[in-house]
């Protein structure tokens, strides 16, 4: 659960530039994220987070999925046990205060996990994340991401699309796990690898669920391997590490019908993402269950 929290973190190097191709600094995305942090931490909070960290600027980053001593107190951690066997400390964020330490340490991005902590066994939260070949329009990705929420919708699923602040939109599916072996991460998976390849087979001339590059020639590649345990997606209104400060940002149906090209938002949007999120208020959010 979100909670209050001081938002007077301090910020240091707030001069430092992160975007060189923008001119922005450590100091502006400390103060898109202070302004964000309510439209944020409903999808962050309760979940084990990973970052992409470039204390140095864009062009130098680094994944960082475990807790370390060196973030502040109100950067929190959530004791996960990993493939070999060994429990060890994911990182997990609950206030804004601990959405600026991080970004005090350098973070750019965050990233969630399916599941929520403490029990991160239990997904939540489906992602297929479109991608399109560089040669497609995006209105070819937004109507196939359409088609698929149509198909997701006869499968008794709503969904919601997402622009990930790259080229590609991430369609959203939140799920409310059964408390019985019915819903587990092989479930999840399974599901999401079906669906996915089936759309491929039947429209192998649009779609191709695999991920090689020569087989994704003129094609959206759904990528479903978001769905596994451990493997986490960017979250809404995250910063994203490119050149141009782009942002991950929730949008309608309506909304992306209506968009004849690739709508980008960056950190000078922050109070318009803020009006946004009062108007989407119920994205993301639906009780439903995994078919099967």
């Amino acid at each position: 659960m979100a909670r209050a929290a001081n938002h007077d973190i301090e910020i240091t190097s707030r001069e430092r530039v992160v975007f060189p191709h923008d001119g922005l600094t450590k100091g502006d995305l400390a103060d898109y994220y202070r302004l964000i942090a309510p439209a944020m931490l409903p999808f962050l909070a309760g979940r084990p987070v990973s970052l992409v960290r470039c204390p140095q600027g864009i062009a130098h980053c680094f994944f960082q999925k475990h807790h370390t001593p060196s973030f502040g107190p109100h950067v929190l951690s959530v004791e996960i046990e990993e493939k070999d066997g060994d429990i060890e400390p994911y990182l997990r964020i609950e206030s804004a205060a601990g959405i600026l330490e991080c970004v005090q340490m350098g973070a750019v991005e965050f990233h969630l996990w399916g599941s929520r902590a403490p029990d991160v066994e239990r997904p939540d939260r489906m992602v297929f994340d479109l991608d399109p070949a560089s040669t497609l329009a995006f209105a070819d990705l937004a109507s196939a991401a359409r088609e698929i929420g149509e198909r997701l919708e006869g499968r008794g699923l709503a969904s919601f699309p997402m622009l990930t602040g790259g080229k590609g939109l991430h369609l959203v599916v939140p799920l409310t796990p059964r408390h019985s072996p019915r819903h587990s991460w092989d479930d999840h998976r399974a599901f999401a690898e079906s669906f996915a390849r089936e759309l491929a087979e039947e429209q192998p001339e649009r779609f191709t669920a695999t991920m090689s590059k020569q087989k994704r020639k003129g094609k959206i590649f759904i990528d479903w391997l978001r769905n596994t345990r451990g493997a986490t997606a960017i979250a809404p209104y995250s910063a994203r590490a490119r050149d141009g400060a782009t942002l991950a940002a929730p949008v309608s149906w309506e909304e992306l019908a209506g968009m004849e090209e690739l709508k980008r938002y960056t950190l000078a949007d922050a109070a318009e993402l803020l009006k946004r999120a009062k108007a989407l208020k119920g994205w993301g959010e639906v009780e439903q269950y995994l078919p099967g």
